[in-house]
């Protein structure tokens, strides 16, 4: 196995996909399949005991759904990059699965080449959504929630808090943010932390979501 080679676990209840997917990657040299599993359950433990690079993660599973191992790999920690597999899934499916960490969603019907393209994305810490690559959250949120409202509603926001709303829609971690508007990054999580209260939203994603559906950036 080369050094550099990505590390991949594929989980699907279907074993001749299973196969399917490893006989595409293993033909070339970059991937290395560590792990299977046949359900939501076994994804996480494969993922927790192999600590891949990348999960292909089917989305329907016995036990335990796809949905369900994402939420459970999330409260475990950052770690493996996923990309999920579905027959079929709609934009409230799509949005659901980015919220639980996936970095993005292709269809069982689509061709080796598009599920080649949609790995190097996800790889590349892009996103990939509707058969493309998207460079940042802002706009894989745009294309999924729909136009901005035209109230605009603010919460309450402040100008400082509202400026960190957008850095948070930019994809930039607490420490990102206090770099670029020159406060402390104590003081990013404090105005963090109200403007959590202040939209009632729990997690920067959903938080990004709604900054995005309201046009607050």
């Amino acid at each position: 196995m080369s050094e550099t080679s990505t590390r991949v676990v594929i989980a699907d209840d279907h074993t001749i996909l299973r196969e399917a997917l490893r006989q595409v990657l293993t033909a070339r040299r970059e991937f290395t399949v560590v792990g299977e599993a046949a359900n939501g359950r076994e994804a996480v433990a494969v993922v927790t005991r192999t600590r891949p690079d990348l999960l292909l993660l089917d989305v329907s599973m016995p036990e335990a759904s796809g949905l369900d191992a994402l939420r459970e790999l999330a409260a475990i920690g950052p770690g493996v990059r996923t990309l999920v597999l579905t027959a079929s899934i709609d934009r409230l499916g799509m949005l659901a699965a980015l919220q639980l960490g996936a970095r993005g969603v292709v269809l069982k019907t689509a061709g080796t080449k598009v599920l080649l393209e949609a790995i190097e994305a996800v790889l590349a810490g892009e996103y990939w959504v509707d058969r493309r690559s998207v460079s940042n959250l802002f706009d894989v949120l745009k294309q999924l929630s729909g136009p901005a409202s035209p109230t605009q509603r603010k919460f309450g926001l402040t100008e400082r808090q509202l400026e960190i709303v957008t850095a948070v829609v930019a994809g930039l971690t607490n420490r990102e943010i206090a770099a670029k508007l020159k406060i402390a990054e104590d003081t990013v999580k404090h105005h963090l932390s109200q403007v959590f209260d202040k939209t009632g939203v729990s997690s920067r994603l959903e938080l990004a979501m709604l900054a995005t559906h309201h046009g607050l950036v």
